[in-house]
């Protein structure tokens, strides 16, 4: 089984290249009229008119050696050519040298490589009809020499125009936020849509990316102003969690506390605040914290002022 792998090898090998039939057939000419040339070359006694027939042979031997390189043709390692015999698609060539037959066959090459094209920035309209210029960069191989050569004209003009078209047609099914949110979906929309438009030309489209999205100057002022109210709302949004957070906490704190436990904390923050002598503190204190302590003085208060007015009483009792 390897045997007959081997042998289907060497022979799609030496199809690939070509028969060296042209080659040795115009290098035998030129050693046959050569060797003609020169057996029938005459002696100088002998008359002119013998030199006829070995000139002629010379002038033979000289032709075939001068279409002897018009024979070979080479490729470079990332090319491939097609051999055409009279107008006729024949065989594919590789790379390295092949044979062809003067005047008879002639061949187009192609190259193998991965291409970059550079789709032009075009301006384009929106489903939301905002105008944007976009531009675009195709990466694409041929992979079939026959179909690229003989089925499309040139098929690298070809495939970028196919690619602007349809970058025109998918942007202009989206709406700007989509646009800009999802670039690497729609050039992966794009290639597809160019790669099956393309499989008969023979190639194979890599990929294509998106550039630039360029908007109008309007337009920009809009998006920064709509994402500094974006980031305005978040940061109101982050402050009044946090201000619950802290009210919840508070709450939680102030359950805990007795009146003399928040009255102490009241004056410890008056007494943070109270370095500097040149401020002056204005503040107000809620009755239920004092509650106790007031109504406590009061009484005191009282008991003072009935005690002094009950005094003067028992000194006159007394008198």
């Amino acid at each position: 089984m390897s045997g007959i792998e081997e042998a289907d090898s060497r022979r799609k090998g030496a199809e690939y290249r070509g028969s060296p039939a042209p080659f040795a057939f115009f290098l035998v000419l030129f050693l046959v009229f050569l060797v003609l040339a020169v057996l029938f070359f005459p002696y100088p006694a002998i008359e002119p008119q013998k030199y006829i027939l070995p000139v002629f042979f010379a002038i033979f031997a000289f032709v075939s050696l001068v279409f002897l390189p018009a024979t070979v043709a080479i490729n470079k390692e990332w090319e491939e050519a097609i051999v055409l015999r009279f107008g006729k698609f024949q065989r594919l060539v590789g790379p390295g040298f092949f044979f062809k037959w003067p005047f008879a066959e002639s061949f187009l090459k192609q190259d193998r490589r991965i291409i970059t094209l550079d789709v032009s920035r075009q301006e384009v309209m929106t489903k939301d009809n905002i105008s944007v210029s976009v531009d675009a960069v195709v990466f694409m191989k041929v992979v079939n020499t026959k179909d690229s050569l003989v089925n499309i004209q040139n098929v690298w003009n070809s495939v970028m125009k196919y690619a602007q078209t349809t970058m025109r047609d998918v942007v202009g099914d989206v709406e700007l936020d989509e646009l800009l949110a999802r670039r690497d979906e729609i050039a992966e929309k794009i290639a597809k849509i160019v790669d099956m438009g393309t499989k008969d030309w023979g190639v194979d489209i890599t990929s294509v990316n998106l550039q630039t999205v360029e908007l109008p100057e309007d337009m920009k002022r809009v998006i920064a102003r709509q994402a500094e109210a974006e980031r305005e709302k978040r940061a109101v949004i982050i402050k009044s969690e946090g201000e619950l957070t802290a009210a919840t906490n508070l709450e939680k704190a102030v359950q805990k506390m007795s009146n003399r436990a928040m009255y102490l904390r009241t004056l410890s923050s008056l007494e943070d605040i109270s370095y500097d002598q040149s401020n002056t503190i204005v503040f107000a204190i809620p009755m239920d914290m004092v509650k106790g302590e007031v109504l406590g003085l009061t009484a005191f208060a009282g008991a003072n002022k009935a005690k002094k007015m009950l005094q003067p009483k028992k000194e006159k009792a007394k008198q």
